[in-house]
């Protein structure tokens, strides 16, 4: 008879155990809070859009949006190195690829000069007539030889390097501010070769004629407030 009874009473016990389970099972749904990692998690994906809103005052540990920024920021700089993607299309391969990297690797050795504190006189001069030179070369479609066009742009990217390299913003990282603003310069060559292109297309030339008056025009005018 104990045997026969025992199933009846598990039986019985089981509606009681299920409603326990159901009610245990219930309670974390209810009860459940947030987890404290999410707010960590919130300011790390925010974080970096902090950084670039506050770039423009070049904070300590700038670094690389500093250098990525900096010859972006300057209408002189960003002229001249447009100017150097355009001329190489005007002049065609090879000076179409030559020119935009003789700019950065020079520019690299202006920035390690700039680094170090040491001296090049007439540097805000020699970036206006970057400007008004490369612009001018651009509007009359002048075409020297390569090796002559090459030195041209390499003088010019010293000044522009120095430039750079000088007005890092105390307690950045050299190396990353220094290889971010090549990788802007390079970003802004292709920007006027792309421009330059446009030559194929009817009315084309006249448009990178014109680009280029514009260069020499912003050239023409750092170089009148370099000489005040």
């Amino acid at each position: 008879m104990a045997a026969r009874r025992r199933p009846l009473a598990l039986a019985a016990a089981e509606p009681q155990d299920r409603a326990r389970h159901d009610e245990g099972s219930c309670r974390p749904s209810v009860q459940r809070r947030p987890s404290p990692l999410l707010p960590a998690l919130v300011a790390a994906v925010l974080s970096p859009a902090a950084a670039w809103a506050h770039a423009d005052g070049h904070p300590g540990g700038g670094g690389f949006v500093a250098g990525f920024l900096h010859p972006i920021s300057g209408l002189d700089h960003v002229v001249a190195m447009v100017a150097v993607g355009l001329w190489g299309a005007v002049l065609g391969p090879p000076a179409l690829w030559v020119l935009p990297v003789a700019f950065p690797m020079v520019m690299a050795f202006g920035g390690l000069l700039g680094l170090l504190g040491v001296p090049i006189p007439g540097v805000e001069i020699g970036i206006a007539l970057s400007g008004l030179v490369m612009g001018l070369m651009v509007l009359f479609e002048i075409r020297p030889p390569l090796g002559l066009a090459a030195v041209i742009v390499a003088a010019f990217a010293l000044f522009h390097g120095h430039a750079h390299g000088s007005e890092l913003p105390a307690g950045s990282n050299a190396l990353l501010y220094s290889l971010a603003f090549v990788m802007a310069t390079g970003l802004l060559h292709l920007m006027g070769i792309l421009l330059g292109e446009t030559r194929r297309w009817p009315g084309g030339r006249r448009f990178v004629q014109a680009a280029g008056a514009a260069v020499a025009m912003v050239g023409l005018w750092f170089l009148e407030q370099a000489l005040r």
